[in-house]
């Protein structure tokens, strides 16, 4: 399992875990997309804007490896602003490889793209 180094490990002052120390003895935990409701609490909705945006800074739009990122966490953003590269997508792989669609993530979280604006 690939450790992506320098990325966040959860939401800062909180329990929202953005990576897994280890591999699961058991077997891989598999990706798999989670509906996002509007009526999620404020809290879920900044764990994934900041999870968003650190997938952002660290690989861009760039093909990445899943590695050790909490498939919870990426069930969130899963189809929508988080894309599989392989098709089809092995959801119990961690090696499996995933884009972050920026033109998605710029229509859902806007406010992180906000900076950009001359």
């Amino acid at each position: 399992m690939l450790k992506h180094r320098g990325f966040p490990g959860r939401l800062a002052g909180t329990d929202f875990q953005f990576t897994i120390r280890r591999a699961n003895p058991r077997g891989v935990t598999p990706l798999k997309a989670r509906p996002r409701h509007a009526d999620r609490k404020p809290a879920d909705r900044r764990a994934d804007a900041a999870f968003l945006a650190a997938l952002i800074e660290h690989f861009g739009d760039a093909p990445f490896e899943r590695g050790n990122l909490d498939a919870g966490r990426l069930g969130w953003l899963l189809g929508r602003e988080v894309l599989p590269v392989d098709d089809p997508l092995d959801p119990e792989s961690y090696g499996a490889l995933l884009r972050v669609d920026l033109d998605a993530a710029r229509a859902s979280f806007p406010d992180l793209f906000e900076e950009e604006a001359p």
